[in-house]
């Protein structure tokens, strides 16, 4: 399992599972775009490679679905993939494969406003990481 949805009260937010920092990250991608659309329909033609900073592993996932998001809000482009290149606690670098947004073609099931840093975890243990993510709808 990549993600489940958590329950939350006016928003909502995922549990996101990966067997190391990069699976995680990438996941917590597929995840918030799976909510958005259709990700299993989107064909990924174009791409493009990102970099995004943070101050530790919460404040680089809320910046990394940050920068995310703009994708769609301000770009209209929805992510199919996000293949993590290299990624530290303070540093992420990333190709991104989308479909720039057709109304023909693409369905939205949610409209997610914001990432929040609300109750936000990153976290390593034994079985691998997980992350706990609030999205403002």
């Amino acid at each position: 399992m990549k993600y489940r949805l958590i329950d939350h009260t006016a928003d909502f937010g995922i549990h996101v599972f990966g067997s190391d920092s990069k699976e995680l990250f990438a996941n917590a991608a597929h995840a918030m775009f799976d909510l958005i659309t259709e990700v299993d329909k989107l064909e990924g033609l174009d791409d493009c490679n990102i970099q995004v900073e943070g101050d530790d592993w919460p404040d680089l996932m809320v910046n990394w679905l940050r920068e995310l998001l703009y994708f769609w809000n301000g770009k209209e482009m929805l992510v199919k993939t996000a293949g993590i290149l290299s990624l530290s606690e303070n540093d992420l670098s990333a190709k991104v494969k989308f479909d720039q947004f057709a109304p023909d073609r693409h369905v939205i099931k949610t409209e997610i406003k914001a990432v929040t840093y609300h109750q936000i975890q990153v976290i390593s243990g034994p079985s691998g990481w997980e992350a706990k993510i609030i999205f403002d709808v």
